[in-house]
């Protein structure tokens, strides 16, 4: 650990979920954190602005007020339209989680998690760019990290741990040297929003059947989804992901695609050039541990930055927070060590940590991104699978990462065996 004078005990750079998440609890633990945010806020994320149980539970273990008063849509579970099917999945009564999801603007609810952290004793700069790490010369340790500021300024800051919350890029993993495995799937999402009688659905709508015509002619069923979110102001947040596992990788426009499927729906929902409030925008989804280690040189990734979206739906705020919660509690203990060696033992701890919560069932979540990235998979999984409801409520248990860890039903008992057995990787 550095010797030199130190702006804080851990800087976190990143403010989205991730990084304020990690922020929250070190200071809930007494350390002094300093956050670095390259925007300021309000600011946009493209994100389909759903909150799966996961995420409310992460919520819920901020002190944030997640009731309908407080600004929050609740919803009771998911819609899945496709194959002519229309099935509604309530989410289920566990132990483990809350029965409801949640809708909120990322532009609100980034915005509202940063300043959950601040009450909590965070410092918060804003526009502050991170540039890159600062290195011990003798271990080659991050030490720090240099930064411009709102003027432009060059600006150093020290601590002896750096969280990189900087999300699918990373540009500081990066420059430790942590680049993407080009053996885990990526997604693409892209969304924008529609004025619509529909803003305040109280179920979270997907489409299963997403068609492109390759350039044989044939069409084309892709991996992934459409949807349609209410977000209860007015508006509805409507976009896609599409998965890497087709051969229409790369070949697809995206924003054409998503005008051509919601043509289809009905006129009256709104979804139509006229009634757009914000540009189509993309993202990519990076997943199932695409960057790692996921601690290495006084250096730990959450979320985003150390692929953490989950394979099955393209989830990533629930993961985000949840690492960030754990690496916080692991940089808590660890700095209690009176020598680098236990320090060090207990870094070292992060990555076991989340490999033993998420290894498996990512393993299981790249073979189903795999399969359904053939579209006659994807075709027999929507013709035959959909007219079935409780395969498709045992679906979205294993789809959403939903069962209690312990008891619980036969579908939990399978989904936890399914993860405990599968190898991490």
């Amino acid at each position: 650990m550095s010797s030199a004078p130190n702006d804080a005990d851990v800087i976190v750079v990143g403010a989205g979920p991730g990084g304020s998440t990690t922020a929250y609890h070190l200071a809930q633990a007494g350390v002094d954190v300093l956050l670095l945010e390259k925007s300021a806020f309000p600011r946009e994320k493209v994100c389909g602005d759903g909150l799966t149980p996961r995420a409310v539970r992460s919520l819920t273990a901020m002190g944030i007020d997640t009731s309908e008063p407080a600004g929050w849509l609740h919803n009771k579970g998911l819609r899945i339209i496709g194959g002519g099917m229309r099935l509604e999945l309530p989410w289920p009564d566990l132990a483990s989680y809350p029965a409801y999801g949640l809708v909120r603007p990322r532009s609100d609810f980034d915005d509202l998690l940063a300043r959950q952290a601040v009450k909590a004793g965070v410092v918060l700069r804003e526009n502050t760019n991170v540039q890159g790490p600062v290195l011990d010369d003798r271990t080659g340790r991050i030490t720090g990290v240099t930064a411009t500021d709102e003027d432009g300024s060059e600006v150093t800051y020290r601590a002896p741990l750096v969280v990189a919350a900087d999300g699918n890029s990373s540009r500081l993993s990066l420059a430790m040297g942590l680049h993407k495995r080009d053996d885990r799937p990526m997604g693409v999402a892209v969304r924008t929003y529609y004025t619509s009688p529909r803003h305040d659905d109280d179920w979270l709508e997907s489409w299963l059947e997403l068609w492109d015509r390759g350039s044989d002619g044939r069409e084309r069923l892709l991996p992934g989804y459409g949807w349609v979110f209410g977000v209860g102001d007015g508006t509805s947040n409507v976009g896609l992901g599409i998965l890497n596992t087709s051969t229409a990788w790369g070949k697809v426009d995206y924003k054409d695609l998503l005008r051509r499927w919601l043509d289809q729906t009905p006129e009256e929902w709104g979804f139509r050039e006229d009634n757009r409030t914000q540009p189509v925008r993309g993202a990519a989804l990076p997943m199932g541990f695409n960057r790692q280690p996921h601690y290495a040189r006084g250096m730990l990734l959450v979320g985003d930055s150390g692929g953490m979206v989950n394979p099955f739906n393209g989830e990533g705020i629930a993961y985000a927070m949840e690492s960030g919660q754990l690496a916080a509690e692991v940089i808590a203990q660890a700095l209690a060590r009176p020598t680098d060696d236990g320090r060090e033992r207990a870094l070292a701890a992060y990555p076991q940590a989340l490999k033993a919560s998420y290894g498996g069932y990512y393993t299981v979540g790249r073979m189903f991104v795999k399969l359904i990235g053939d579209d006659r998979v994807m075709k027999l999984a929507t013709r035959h699978g959909l007219p079935h409801p409780v395969l498709m409520r045992f679906v979205l248990k294993l789809m959403a990462n939903l069962s209690d860890p312990r008891g619980g039903d036969a579908m939990d008992r399978v989904v936890n065996a399914l993860s405990r057995l599968a190898p991490a990787a």
